[in-house]
């Protein structure tokens, strides 16, 4: 009865309610009980589509009474009989042994931990215990989701107003003397306290970030970012990157508050990002792209100019090419020494392109502090050294980065590019390759004729 009557409203409703008010839930349970004991495995597994049938209801009260303390362990026990399977689950073995919560810092509110409990066992009844079919699929978006989606807000409101649980997480984070797999289980903990947070309204949103950054967590993060951990820093990587997508002017705010604490410049929250890019362990340099990817949005102007602060863009932008730049762009350098590629490794090439794209995005979006930067330093012939490498992709990287500097139709940049002999390398490229018809043969005809053309127009 109940399984035909899902697909209809009125149905579903009447059954709902008749199951609350004859408190039937109840009733299943110890009808459960009393079949377990006795292994009536045929009756077993009729409660098993009963129970599972019932979450189906999508009606919020009958949900709240399967997943109370009272009932919840054997709700759970109900659905380890599942007809399809010849020997039950061990669902209640599971959460009891294997998955106990632990608690990395002490939870004094009971509230809270009954919370942490309750969310962590109603995640594993959709997760594992429900079958994965098309019918749960439809239907359970409206009831254990959206269950598990408020118990996550409800948690996120509790711990961020539990001073004393949040000025130890942070404590713990940034103390040197933390043995490393408690560090992993801190910085663990916190990536999933940030990923509840999404769950939140803009509002209430702020209001958490805003709390992180009242209890250190940025500074926690400079201590977690430059352990030699792969879990730690991966996880620290991750968190970073929800701050700074959030709010990147808080974190601006930060970092420039850095330079008035008279701290060396190496232990810049910023250089600390530009450091750990640069010696990621990762052959593919997850890390590096992520932590490019976070380095962008602080740099991105366009996010500077929604803010209040009119003066953000200079201070930020002068505080960058003053103090970072040049950690930024140090591997490059190091790697281009007298004309020559000095590493043809895959790593040093994947992290010299990565360099490359965000001097890109800086050519493009900071004219001003970029050009001198490039000028002043003769970076153009450096970047230019590049095309003699083995790796085609870096080669492209190069050839991209300095048509990004032509589309410019910058006269500054022009002139440099003249007097300099800048070309010279691509000239000689395009000789190397014979008339080849491959990408570094496109690439350089592409960029003369688009000079050609800009020089008709003009």
């Amino acid at each position: 009865m109940l399984s035909g009557s899902l697909q209809n409203v009125n149905k579903r409703d009447k059954i709902a309610n008749s199951i609350e008010k004859e408190c039937y839930i109840k009733k299943l349970i110890d009808l459960f009980r009393l079949c377990e004991n006795v292994e009536n495995f045929k009756c077993l597994h009729i409660l098993y589509e009963i129970f599972k049938n019932i979450f189906l209801l999508n009606k919020s009260s009958l949900l709240e009474a399967l997943v109370s303390d009272e009932h919840i362990f054997d709700v759970i026990g109900a659905l380890e009989y599942d007809p399809s399977n010849p020997t039950p689950k061990k669902h209640r073995d599971f959460l009891k042994s294997m998955t106990t919560f632990e608690e990395v810092i002490p939870v004094e509110n009971s509230e809270l931990l009954n919370k942490i409990h309750l969310m962590y066992r109603v995640q594993y009844i959709r997760d594992v215990a429900l079958p994965n079919q098309t019918v749960f699929d439809k239907n359970l978006p409206s009831t254990l989701t959206s269950f598990i989606f408020s118990n996550k807000v409800e948690i996120v409101c509790l711990m961020q107003v539990d001073k004393r649980f949040l000025s130890e997480l942070f404590l713990q984070l940034s103390s040197e003397d933390v043995p490393v797999q408690k560090r992993r289980d801190l910085i663990l903990f916190l990536k999933e306290y940030c990923m509840f947070s999404q769950t939140l309204q803009p509002p209430s949103r702020e209001s958490f970030y805003k709390t992180l950054n009242t209890f250190g967590v940025l500074g926690a993060l400079e201590c977690t970012l430059a352990i030699d951990d792969a879990v730690v820093k991966a996880a620290s990587v991750e968190v970073l990157g929800f701050v700074v997508k959030f709010s990147p002017s808080m974190v601006r705010d930060y970092m420039i508050q850095q330079q008035h604490n008279k701290l060396d410049e190496e232990h810049y929250l910023l250089n600390i990002m530009v450091e750990q890019m640069v010696v990621d362990c990762d052959p593919e340099m997850g890390g590096a792209v992520q932590l490019m990817g976070i380095l962008r949005i602080l740099i991105d102007p366009e996010n500077m100019l929604a803010t209040n602060n009119k003066a953000e863009r200079v201070y930020f932008l002068t505080f960058f090419y003053k103090h970072s730049i040049h950690y930024l762009i140090a591997p490059l350098l190091s790697n281009t020494v007298g004309d020559v590629v000095v590493r043809e490794d895959y790593k040093t090439a994947k992290l010299a392109a990565l360099i490359l794209e965000l001097l890109s995005f800086c050519v493009e979006h900071h004219s001003f502090h970029i050009k001198n930067y490039l000028i002043h330093r003769e970076l153009l012939k450096r970047v230019l050294v590049l095309v003699k490498s083995k790796h085609k992709f870096l080669v492209q990287c190069a050839i991209r980065f300095i048509r990004k500097i032509v589309g410019m139709k910058d006269e500054f940049y022009n002139r440099h590019i003249i007097a300099n002999n800048i070309f010279a390398p691509l000239i000689n490229a395009y000789t190397r390759n014979d008339a080849r018809y491959n990408l570094l043969d496109s690439a350089i005809l592409e960029l003369f004729e688009f000079i050609k053309s800009v020089s008709n127009d003009s």
